[in-house]
């Protein structure tokens, strides 16, 4: 089956988020993480505790809990203004995106625990119509899934350890690029058309820790390996000029590896009588990302693309207050790094530092039913790429980037 992701190689990372997080990173896994804009280590409640710190298991309910869950993401048009050229200008597609989550956490055995996440970490989709952005990003969308088997163990009432596994599959790429505006032969502008199909699992680890000096306060660190995906699968690479091929077109065999990041997180909660208040702050570690080779049969005709991505912070708060016995709302705010710097910014991927605001809440329909929804806005800060960055195709600026994301579910405990 054709898949097209010759975008890739523009784009630079297909580990990650549907574009609302930093890169294509989707940190906002759960009910409780959307609504507290993933200010959610040191104090989780509920089974996404055995994807957001398996440490913290070890506090949970002596039952089996269970989250079934999924969040729609809408990202709006980006708008695009060139500096030197109007006809450069163009608007990206609205883009609009479902994706499921599941969370399992089981009943105490002995202080070990066991849990199962399946999360879609990472993401993207964007397309442009217009001339010139079409060129170098007409269709993208990337999926990565990921099966994340954990445990906890605690050694006393206020210390806790806990990891697990990471299982990444990706497949069902799409990437579209027509053109390269640097390529000429006798001052004529050289189309390349790229199709690549291909899919890969490969395997990572997470760890966690939890320390509670009293029953109010903890402390929390998280950290998720680095996992490079090894795509392999097959090529179409044509050459023309007005039409007409200049090369014999490419049919083979294409490899690619790509990291998606680690990402260490640090965390602290404290609770006052009913309302719980969490500072968080993680790096994603983009700078492994230094760039993209794309192997044909054994050489590199094609594509060698320099990335160079910096790594990235996020830092965030979220509240939590217990309104009733039956209500729990929640409230957040965040602020994230865009990894990608001036230099290679590309219309795949135009990414920006970001502010993050978001709401939600529980209600608890009886002792094993609980029902849940959250809303965040990913506001995306204007972008401007000027000529002295050295970015070689982008001169201008993007503008109403961002995302709103919404997620409905229910938790059930047995």
């Amino acid at each position: 089956m054709k898949k097209k992701i010759a975008l890739l190689a523009a784009m630079g990372v297909m580990a990650a988020g549907t574009a609302y997080g930093a890169a294509f990173r989707i940190p906002e896994q759960s009910i409780n993480a959307v609504a507290l804009s993933n200010a959610y280590i040191a104090h989780t409640e509920g089974a996404d505790t055995s994807y957001y710190n398996p440490a913290n298991m070890s506090w949970q309910e002596d039952r089996w809990q269970i989250e079934v869950s999924a969040s729609y993401i809408n990202l709006p048009s980006i708008d695009y203004t060139d500096a030197n050229d109007s006809s450069r200008d163009g608007s990206s597609k609205t883009e609009n995106i479902v994706i499921p989550m599941f969370h399992a956490v089981s009943p105490d055995f002995n202080n070990l625990r066991f849990g199962f996440s399946f999360v879609v970490p990472f993401g993207l989709s964007k397309r442009w119509n217009d001339d010139y952005p079409s060129n170098f990003s007409e269709d993208f969308t990337l999926n990565v899934f990921e099966a994340n088997p954990t445990f906890s163990y605690k050694f006393c009432d206020n210390f806790s350890i806990g990891g697990g596994l990471r299982i990444m599959h990706t497949n069902n790429n799409t990437v579209k690029t027509s053109g390269d505006d640097a390529l000429t032969i006798g001052g004529n502008p050289v189309l390349i058309t790229r199709d690549m199909d291909g899919d890969a699992t490969e395997l990572g680890y997470n760890l966690a820790m939890t320390y509670k000096p009293t029953k109010d306060w903890a402390l929390a660190a998280t950290y998720r390996s680095r996992v490079t995906m090894g795509l392999s699968g097959d090529a179409e690479i044509n050459y023309s000029i007005y039409g007409t091929p200049i090369a014999a077109p490419y049919d083979g065999s294409v490899k690619l590896d790509i990291a998606t990041p680690a990402i260490l997180t640090l965390s602290t909660a404290y609770t006052f009588d009913k309302t719980t208040v969490e500072l968080t702050w993680d790096r994603s570690y983009w700078s492994k990302l230094n760039k993209l080779e794309f192997v044909f049969d054994g050489t590199t005709p094609d594509l060698l693309l320099d990335k160079d991505w910096n790594n990235s912070d996020a830092y965030r708060i979220g509240i939590t207050h217990k309104c009733t016995d039956k209500f729990t709302a929640m409230l957040g705010f965040g602020y994230d790094e865009t990894p990608i710097p001036d230099k290679n910014l590309g219309f795949e991927l135009p990414d920006s530092n970001a502010l993050l605001y978001s709401i939600g809440g529980r209600y608890k329909m009886n002792d094993k039913l609980e029902l849940g929804g959250a809303y965040l806005y990913d506001y995306k800060k204007t972008r401007k790429i000027s000529a002295d960055d050295g970015n070689a195709r982008i001169v201008g600026k993007f503008e109403n980037a961002g995302a709103h994301v919404l997620t409905l579910g229910a938790i059930y405990k047995f």
